[in-house]
């Protein structure tokens, strides 16, 4: 079947009080792909984040990031008064998320919330604790002791609490049960906003495609409550970290800083881990794109302490005996899309052929004039995903005015672009993409929205001013639906109408 979708993050959502959230904003958007004939809304991570911004660096993989709690929602529910979040600084900028004012002022709304909610007395809460113990005790008790230590790492935590000695763990679980009680709190609220957003969405025929990070942060409570999962010495430090080596994005290579997994004991447990990750995900999500999914096949392996990803070296990952273990305890028909940009060889292209997962195509990396390329659509086969950018690349628009002089004329010539106007030119991208072979076709939203390069979410290897770009209010309307709508027809990726009523 030939479907399309849009590529945007929940955090750049029109949404008030300065950022994009669970909020009416977010069933607006519905709407809109719903018009525009589209059946895929694809999101970045929905995990926690901590210093640096990124999705990709999450302090859980199971839980869910409290910024995207709609306030409006708790104002309606009596937690908070209106007042109270227009004085609340969350920053003034439209356009851009200031993620030190949420960090710093939407805390202080959420546990003023958590205060007036008396949810301790709730069932409703009580049941959402007890199904999601395996994960959330240890998160809270994480993020409450973090707060504690003044949000530094678990690494310097003093020794006994890092090491998770038992006594010391039942002294701060008293100590600190009310910050554990908010932080549960805040899980709470996430989850039944989100589902009831994913059920909207679901209902008007629109499936989420979430986005997850193979590996998990050091600074997390992952890490530092199964140091079992990972690659650490004696001491609960890591031997290894995760990156990539030097590409197209990077001279240095990619640190990530990520720990690496000992997949050897995970294979003992039968993957009992990633079952329940995967598991969790299928409750968020109804399709899962898994990034950096050749770290499977192979992952590189940087010495801790390295300044940069030069002196890395590619260690063997579990292969298909993972995604067996998935389809046997999860689903033979997992809905998993492989990121597998960047270096391949031939064991990875084996491992995603394999795994009958389809992979992605990027238009942008396909016009390089000094060699051929895969990423052509006239070299793709239909069981992939094509995109014309994603959050790492520039925008369309962005990247086009920036080529080399030889790739412009590749593009060019390709394209037809001679005497196309600068506001058409994504355009004519976004209309290739639609019209090539592959299954499904997304579509970042800064793409149909023509915006250059102050638009673009992230540049990797970068620290600061990333993932901040926020979509203007009026920025979609029925014109734009229309437009997208007609090229969706035309390119065969108009689901059909039962679909819809669905």
């Amino acid at each position: 079947m030939r479907e399309s979708g849009v590529l945007l993050s929940i955090t750049s959502l029109p949404s008030r009080y300065g950022i994009g959230c669970f909020s009416k904003e977010a069933y607006q958007f519905v709407d809109f792909l719903k018009k525009a004939g589209q059946t895929y809304w694809q999101i970045l991570p929905l995990g926690q984040t901590g210093y640096g911004d990124s999705p990709y660096q999450s302090f859980s993989t199971f839980a869910g990031n409290p910024y995207f709690i709609d306030l409006e929602k708790l104002i309606k529910a009596g937690y908070l008064k209106k007042s109270e979040c227009d004085r609340a600084d969350l920053g003034s900028d439209a356009t851009k998320v200031d993620y030190e004012k949420q960090f710093i002022n939407r805390y202080e709304l959420l546990y003023l919330a958590y205060e007036r909610s008396d949810i301790e007395k709730d069932r409703k809460f009580a049941k959402f604790r007890a199904e999601n113990a395996y994960w959330i005790e240890d998160y809270a008790l994480y993020m409450a002791i973090k707060k504690y230590h003044d949000n530094v790492s678990w690494e310097f935590w003093e020794e006994d609490l890092r090491l998770r000695k038992p006594e010391i763990l039942d002294e701060y679980r008293e100590k600190l049960e009310k910050e554990v009680n908010f932080y549960i709190f805040l899980q709470y609220l996430f989850f039944e906003q989100w589902y009831a957003l994913k059920n909207y969405a679901n209902k008007k025929g629109i499936r989420i495609i979430g986005d997850i990070p193979i590996y998990v942060a050091f600074d997390s409570a992952d890490s530092w409550s199964h140091p079992e999962l990972f690659q650490f010495d004696e001491n609960r430090m890591p031997i290894k970290v995760a990156g990539c080596p030097p590409d197209g994005f990077s001279a240095d290579g990619q640190l990530w800083g990520n720990p690496l997994y000992r997949w050897d004991y995970h294979k003992k447990t039968g993957y009992e881990w990633w079952i329940k990750r995967i598991a969790a995900c299928y409750q968020l999500y109804d399709v899962i794109r898994i990034d950096h999914f050749r770290g499977f096949d192979e992952y590189y392996a940087i010495p801790y302490g390295s300044k940069n990803a030069v002196n890395g070296e590619w260690e063997k990952g579990p292969g298909m005996d993972l995604f067996e273990a998935i389809k046997k305890n999860i689903s033979e028909d997992a809905q998993i899309i492989a990121e597998d940009l960047g270096f391949m060889t031939d064991t990875v292209r084996k491992l995603v052929k394999d795994s009958g997962f389809p992979n992605m195509k990027v238009l942008q990396f396909g016009f390089d004039s000094r060699e051929d390329s895969d990423y052509m659509p006239h070299t793709f086969d239909k069981n992939c995903v094509v995109y014309t950018g994603t959050h790492d690349n520039d925008t369309v628009l962005g990247w086009y005015e920036k080529l080399e002089k030889n790739d412009k004329k590749l593009a060019k010539d390709y394209l037809r672009l001679t005497g196309v106007k600068k506001k058409d030119i994504p355009w004519e991208f976004i209309r290739l993409a639609m019209m090539s072979v592959a299954n499904t076709c997304i579509i970042p939203m800064q793409d149909y929205l023509a915006l250059g390069d102050t638009a673009r979410m992230n540049i990797p290897s970068t620290l600061g001013g990333n993932w901040q770009w926020r979509m203007k209010k009026n920025a979609i309307s029925d014109d734009l639906a229309k437009r997208m709508m007609t090229l969706t027809k035309l390119s065969a990726r108009f689901p059909k109408k039962k679909r819809l009523e669905k």
